[in-house]
């Protein structure tokens, strides 16, 4: 299997490496990925993460299990697994799926492998076209609120939603950006912020709850969101907090954009209703832990609801920024979602 290598995958001379995002931004630790264990806590543990990148991980390493003598029944069984290790994000199934869908009509593990590589490379090129198609819909000088932690750090290309800041950064654009911190895993907060960082684009972190009262004062003109899962009437999934700042958008008139590839489309999902969400650990909310340490603020027998994602319903959206094409509601309203299964 050929070289692989983003910021937050290392794939080379069967050599698996994952880059701890727990541990963001104050230690850079990457992990070496060799059995299905470690593969499967890695992407519960949100270590790796990101939809379109537990996608591509996964497949990277089944394509490496098989480099190493696994027999094809058995990439069936441990695809499986890792099928499981996030519900609500579709890039993952999606891509275990075409896996085991060739792995079950008799494609060898050379076929396997070269598929492997076809989905890192389709994922670097889906980002640079949502990157472009997002681009064109800033302009100079906007205030852009981005939620969560979409860049190269959940792809394994230039990202999504923070693929289209970095392309309007690129361009010369004179944006801004508003990082929401992202409660409570504040993926916004370590994440976001360690790659604007890196690529010299300005920002300012805020917590989850200003980012209505910068909207009422005139700082955000844009708002650009991620998705893990897409249903067909344009409901979408997201890290939960997305809902809110859809809401923040419409009572202040400001233009809401999910960015995802087609890939995150859930073709036989048909409404929001349809879309499981993924609760977590009570721990997340009562504390806070990682390179710093850990740290417990709520008392030890508080009842928690800690799901991970919300649902924004298809009439908050302003446009979806696709890789494919930027489609608006009356496109959305006619159907035009379903039709990208056979674009």
């Amino acid at each position: 299997m050929k070289t692989m290598i983003s910021m937050g995958l290392r794939y080379e001379d069967r050599r698996m490496q994952l880059l701890d995002q727990t541990l963001l931004p104050n230690q850079e630790h990457w992990l070496e990925i060799e059995t299905l264990e470690q593969m499967d806590e890695a992407i519960k543990s949100l270590r790796t993460r990101g939809a379109p990148l537990i996608g591509v991980a996964a497949a990277v390493f089944l394509g490496r299990a098989l480099t190493l003598g696994l027999s094809v029944d058995e990439f069936v069984q441990q695809a499986a697994v890792l099928r499981e290790s996030r519900p609500t994000a579709v890039n993952l199934m999606n891509a275990i799926d075409s896996l085991t869908a060739m792995a079950k009509q008799g494609a060898s593990p050379e076929q396997l492998i070269e598929k492997v590589e076809q989905l890192f490379d389709e994922d670097v090129d889906l980002c640079k076209r949502m990157g472009a198609n997002g681009a064109a819909l800033v302009e100079q000088g906007d205030g852009i609120l981005t939620h969560c932690n979409t860049g190269g750090l959940a792809t394994v290309g230039i990202g999504t939603a923070l693929g289209v800041i970095q392309t309007a950064h690129e361009q010369g654009k004179n944006i801004h950006v508003y990082v929401d911190e992202t409660r409570p895993l504040l993926q916004g907060g370590r994440l976001t912020t360690y790659e604007l960082e890196k690529l010299g684009v300005p920002y300012t972190l805020i917590c989850d709850n200003m980012a209505a009262r910068l909207m009422r004062d005139g700082k955000i003109q844009k708002a650009f969101v991620g998705s893990d899962r897409i249903a067909l009437n344009g409901d979408f999934a997201n890290k939960t907090g997305t809902y809110s700042v859809a809401v923040a958008c419409k009572v202040h008139s400001i233009p809401f954009y999910p960015v995802a590839p087609v890939t995150t489309v859930d073709f036989d999902c048909e409404t929001g209703d349809e879309i499981p969400i993924e609760e977590r650990v009570d721990f997340e909310v009562k504390g806070v832990k990682g390179a710093f340490g850990e740290v417990m603020w709520a008392p030890e027998n508080a009842q928690v609801y800690n799901p991970a994602f919300d649902v924004t319903p298809a009439d908050l959206v302003s446009g979806w920024v696709f890789d494919t094409a930027v489609l608006s509601k009356q496109d959305i309203e006619s159907g035009a979602i379903a039709k990208l299964k056979s674009e």
